[in-house]
């Protein structure tokens, strides 16, 4: 019980110190942000993106598709992987849509995603591509990666 107690507590604190840090940005409706290898300007990893980064949020761009990937064992994140997003599941279907992992681990983008009927997620690393089984809907993937459900991860 008191295990449990701490936990939430610990994940209450946690959100509201990174709903505190997040910069306002009068015009990020207008921002343009795509994550790309390498790179090193993202931060937060493993929160929901879109805490900030939403129509009227705080965060810089209005993200369309956010998340972090991990490591194999799922204790660091995984830099430069490649997040695809196609129409059926196991990589069939219609690629519809490319996003690069940046040096944190961290993928994002502002760009348009239309997800129609669904789309099934993979993400590639340097040895292994995992591919998410059921379709998205929208791109918040940390509101349940890392919550509900396993870390994204590759290796």
């Amino acid at each position: 019980m008191k295990l449990k107690l701490i936990t939430n507590l610990s994940i209450l604190i946690v959100s509201i110190l990174i709903l505190q840090s997040c910069e306002k940005d009068e015009e990020s409706g207008d921002e343009q942000k795509v994550s790309v290898y390498n790179e090193k300007e993202s931060h937060n990893m493993g929160i929901n993106c879109m805490n900030c980064h939403k129509s009227g949020g705080s965060g810089e761009g209005i993200f369309n598709v956010a998340g972090t990937v991990y490591n194999d064992l799922k204790t660091g994140t995984y830099a430069n992987a490649t997040i695809k997003l196609f129409t059926e599941p196991n990589e069939a279907g219609v690629l519809k849509y490319t996003i690069q992992v940046d040096a944190f681990g961290n993928f994002f983008t502002t760009e348009n995603i239309d997800f129609g009927n669904g789309l099934y997620p993979s993400v590639k690393g340097n040895s292994y591509t995992k591919n998410m089984v059921s379709s998205i809907t929208n791109g918040q993937c940390s509101s349940c990666h890392g919550i509900s459900t396993d870390r994204i991860w590759t290796n």
